[in-house]
């Protein structure tokens, strides 16, 4: 489409590692008899032990009890000595073995250990059994801690197999429980991960391909040199529908693999026009064509979503430089995740059941070749190309092959590939990048004159929208004349369509006037120009049944303009206001915010452009979801349409600038065919520019 500067009289986006080394369940072992200081706070004394005390301290001489006033015999203290040192052996003793039994423990576990202490006149037999006894089942028992919170009770033989009984148990139901809430969770992350990048309203299909026709197909049938290729379909992210025997057959040095051998032309698309493999009439039958824009040429306002979740800082706004960003590997799984999904077979069928007869592809040069430098993905593209082309002709849609950017691009538009300066023709490498242009058309000419496109491709194009505004001229026709020459020679029977570069319609008398089966193709839109799109909505359409009509009843006659002439390019929006429409990060003229840098050569528009004295220009509303227009606004936007096709079937026809968009209507014929603002069906018109224009008084002209 065109580009933002475009201004012309005439018109024109853990598991967290275990805190141990080692084993996490390993416990530390002490040698058999050492002993360990206990951490447990004390204890009340029993009073053994203040009997104990007491006594030791008569043995300085001070002999006197607390509890007695009489003075024991010497026979008496030694009797009494012994007792008491016979009661402190047996408590060490116990408390050695309450010891050995205690595991390392730290907080709220020591308090609990307290709590549950065995009986102190339990024996060492018994203790010994119960030790042997014990279950151990993972870090919690490890520890000591069963169920309920405390140490666990001892076990008799009976308990033992009950126990053990109860934890196989407990185990099972843990497995069945994590079952059950593994997929749950996927699944719910799945949701959470689909709301966050939700599918584009514009998108032709979700998921992943199946790919099953490479069930039958083994990767011993790919030739050693070719696996991992271009050639090896196991390595391609979508095989749906291409054939994927291998073949390293070319034409042209380009690729035939993934075609099938055998096609049909006896497809009609509709009741208004005659099947692929009879004559389509051009001049005498109108073209009612549709753009596949934004799928081999990336486009971010077609595709805002590919570029809006960068930060600006990064100066990513154009396919140039989303690859250099991502990197080859990463560029080409995004990109062609992008070729998969944005078109199918059913976005054909769809522009079938609509009405039309001609799809327009637009698709880049790196389809067929890159070059040192470039970011670009090399020749995936080109596969999805000839894929698109086999479904167009299943629906019985005659294709106009669109080269959309060539090497150092032909306007410095994002849609070119890279935004900014002109490098064809124009420049240091300007007339390298020409040849190499030149070069790419020897090859594409070579293959599409195969004898299975004879029928389905009804044009072939040779470069969408030259800048000849800045360009010169002569080597611009130049140029063309040689490529002309090049496809004939490659026998290309097809019509040649060239651009008119926004030179105006009228200054093409006489320039490429001596070369038969061209065709000129022009681009109208009235919001890239600052005068036109002031215009009131009245005078809008106004305009679209007189003034686009004039223009193409000039062009048409050899007298006054060129000759044949088509509209490659059209939309029915009142407003240059969607997003990334005039390049990412930039405004709009309606708004007056359209800041392309302060250069005077630049184009920037900062002083608003809808109709004086009209109010705040805004963009709010004509952004707005479709369900929000008022019917007179919708009204508006179907009359202008069908303005601007009844005008520009006076000359060959038309192609509507796009298909589908991710967001912006009233550049998607689908989204518009969807919300009630252009036709069902291309034909089913109510207004063709004989009846009165009404004034749409109660419509605001602001936006």
């Amino acid at each position: 489409m065109a580009g933002p500067h475009k201004e012309r009289t005439t018109a024109k986006s853990k598991s967290r590692s275990h805190p141990i080394s080692g084993d996490p369940d390993e416990k530390p072992v002490r040698k058999s008899g050492e002993r360990r200081k206990s951490n447990s706070p004390k204890k009340s004394q029993s009073p053994a032990k203040r009997s104990s005390k007491t006594i030791e301290r008569s043995k300085d001489g001070y002999a006197s009890s607390q509890t007695s006033t009489n003075i024991l015999s010497v026979d008496s203290l030694a009797k009494l000595n012994a007792h008491n040192e016979k009661v402190q052996i047996s408590e060490r003793e116990r408390a050695v073995e309450r010891e050995k039994k205690e595991k390392v423990v730290t907080g709220g576990v020591l308090k609990e250990r307290g709590k549950h202490r065995r009986r102190d006149d339990e024996d060492d037999e018994k203790r010994e059994k119960r030790k042997k006894r014990r279950i151990v089942s993972g870090a919690i028992l490890e520890e000591g801690r069963g169920r309920r919170g405390g140490y666990l009770a001892s076990l008799s033989s009976e308990d033992n197999g009950r126990r053990k009984r109860i934890c196989w148990i407990l185990i099972g139901l843990l497995v069945l429980v994590l079952i059950i809430l593994i997929p749950v969770g996927v699944l719910v992350i799945g949701k959470q991960n689909s709301a966050s990048d939700p599918t584009p309203a514009g998108s032709a299909s979700v998921g992943t391909p199946n790919n099953s026709n490479l069930n039958g197909t083994s990767e011993n049938d790919i030739p050693v040199a070719a696996k991992g290729s271009y050639l090896d379909p196991f390595t391609w992210y979508d095989t749906q529908d291409f054939n994927v025997t291998y073949t390293n057959e070319t034409f042209g040095a380009l690729p035939i693999m993934g075609l099938n051998s055998t096609w049909n032309d006896s497809t009609q698309a509709n009741q208004y026009v005659p099947p692929l493999n009879q004559k389509f009439n051009y001049g005498q039958m109108p073209i009612r064509g549709v753009n596949i824009g934004g799928w081999l040429s990336l486009e971010p306002f077609i595709t805002p979503s590919l570029f809006s979740s960068y930060d600006s800082d990064l100066g990513i706004v154009d396919e140039y430089t989303l690859s250099q960003h991502l990197g080859a590997a990463g560029a080409a799984q995004t990109i062609e995740k992008h070729y998969s999904s944005f078109v199918n077979e059913q976005t054909f069928a769809d522009i079938q059941a609509a009405g039309f007869d001609h799809v327009r592809i637009p698709y880049s040069y790196w389809a067929v070749t890159t070059y040192p430098g470039d970011p670009y993905v090399p020749k995936i593209s080109w596969r999805y190309l000839l894929r698109g082309i086999e479904y167009a002709r299943k629906y019985g849609l005659r294709v106009n092959l669109d080269l959309h950017a060539v090497p150092g691009s032909q306007n410095g538009w994002n849609h070119s590939g890279r935004q900014g300066a002109i490098g064809w023709i124009n420049g240091t490498d300007g007339s390298l990048n020409a040849q190499r242009s030149i070069d790419i058309h020897n090859q594409l000419s070579t293959f599409f004159a195969q004898p299975r496109y004879d029928n389905v491709i009804g044009i072939y194009g040779l470069l969408n929208e030259p800048r000849m505004t800045l360009l010169p001229i002569q080597p611009v026709l130049d140029w063309t004349t040689t490529v002309v020459s090049t496809a004939r020679q490659n026998g290309i029977k097809q019509t040649i369509a060239f651009g008119d570069g926004f030179l105006g319609l009228p200054n093409w008398q006489g320039k490429l006037q001596g070369i038969e089966g061209l065709v000129m193709d022009a681009h109208q839109y009235v919001i890239f120009n600052v005068q036109q799109i002031a215009f009131t909505h009245q005078t809008k359409i106004n305009f679209a049944c007189s003034g686009w009509s004039a223009q193409m009843q000039q062009s048409i006659n050899v007298a006054t303009g060129y000759g044949p002439t088509l509209c490659g390019e059209w939309s029915q929006a009142d407003t240059d206001c969607t997003q990334y429409l005039n390049n990412v990060g930039v405004g709009s003229r309606w708004a007056g915010n359209m800041n392309l840098g302060s250069a005077p050569s630049a184009g920037s528009i900062l002083t608003p452009s809808c109709p004086p004295n009209s109010g705040t220009c805004e963009c709010a509303d004509a952004n707005a979801d479709p369900s929000d227009y008022s019917d007179t606004y919708k009204q508006w936007l179907m009359m202008n349409a069908e303005a601007q096709m009844t005008s520009f079937e006076i000359g060959w026809g038309w192609f509507y600038w796009t298909w589908q968009t991710e967001s912006a209507v009233q550049w998607s014929w689908k989204l518009g065919m969807q919300a009630g603002i252009l036709p069902a069906k291309v034909w089913d018109r109510a207004f063709n520019c004989t009846q009165t224009v009404p004034s749409f008084g109660g419509l605001p002209e602001n936006y």
